[in-house]
């Protein structure tokens, strides 16, 4: 394939990755997960954005191997087993590097391809044939610049390159873990309302709202940390308000995680 700009244009995705048993189990989330993966064009090449590399500063994966990561506690010991062995890319590192307009000290091997990034690839390429490169989300940054850093990564879209950013739209743990104590399930009121009226401004193309959202009533009820609402905001910005927004997953797991998933294009 050639390298250079060309005409078509690679859809962005934000997926809602939810527990990390999804990679091992099948249930709705995961077959939605397969399904994505059959309904989005084979990319040459994919561009990840995981809530699970929230740090200070921001820095891409330069590995030719990345390490599979297993960042979570208390699982399966299946679990633990996963590798997930696609090919890192180095020049598309450098690529992104330039475009965010960052020195080439933020090309980093000492992370991987953790559990956020995954989870999902697991299902939707099998093969792990597909090269891999995660992009940190920097904790100091304010929401307008996460956004326009999702922006600037926009001409990856041209090149092959499928950005995918995955977290979840609602994302408040101590509240399931509560349900999951109770052996309830029952979304709150403030849960449904966050995920609702993201979707709207998605719909909308609203980047005002969706860059103070986390300031909102709800939005400080469904992110108690804003690391698992932040990776939307690349794709939004990658997406640049152009193209139909489609949710092909919608739901909430164990009461507060919602699973909604993102086609931008």
């Amino acid at each position: 394939m050639d390298d250079g700009p060309n005409s078509f244009q690679m859809p962005v995705l934000f997926v809602g990755h939810g527990s990390p048993m999804n990679a091992i189990e099948d249930n709705s989330w995961s077959r939605g997960f397969r399904a994505l993966g059959e309904g989005v064009p084979l990319p040459r090449a994919i561009l990840a954005v995981s809530a699970h590399w929230y740090v200070d500063g921001t820095f891409l994966t330069a590995s030719t191997r990345p390490e599979t990561i297993h960042d979570f506690g208390g699982f399966p010991e299946p679990l633990y087993k996963i590798l997930y062995p696609a090919p890192g890319d180095p020049a598309l590192a450098r690529r992104a590097t330039a475009l965010l307009g960052l020195p080439d000290e933020v090309m980093s091997s000492e992370w991987g391809i953790d559990h956020g990034t995954w989870s999902v690839l697991l299902h939707m390429f099998p093969k792990a044939d597909i090269p891999v490169v995660q992009l940190s989300i920097d904790a100091g940054l304010p929401p307008r610049e996460h956004l326009a850093m999702g922006r600037a990564l926009g001409p990856l879209r041209y090149e092959g390159v499928l950005i995918m950013a995955s977290g979840n739209i609602v994302h408040n743990l101590r509240d399931a873990f509560g349900q999951m104590r109770r052996g309830t399930a029952t979304t709150p009121r403030w849960a449904t309302g966050f995920d609702a009226d993201v979707a709207r401004a998605l719909e909308d193309h609203d980047t005002a709202f969706l860059s103070r959202a986390l300031k909102t009533e709800e939005g400080q009820h469904s992110h108690p940390t804003p690391d698992h609402y932040l990776p939307l905001l690349y794709a939004v910005g990658a997406a640049e308000g152009t193209g139909t927004i489609s949710f092909p997953i919608v739901g909430f797991d164990v009461g507060s995680l919602s699973m909604r998933a993102v086609i931008f294009g």
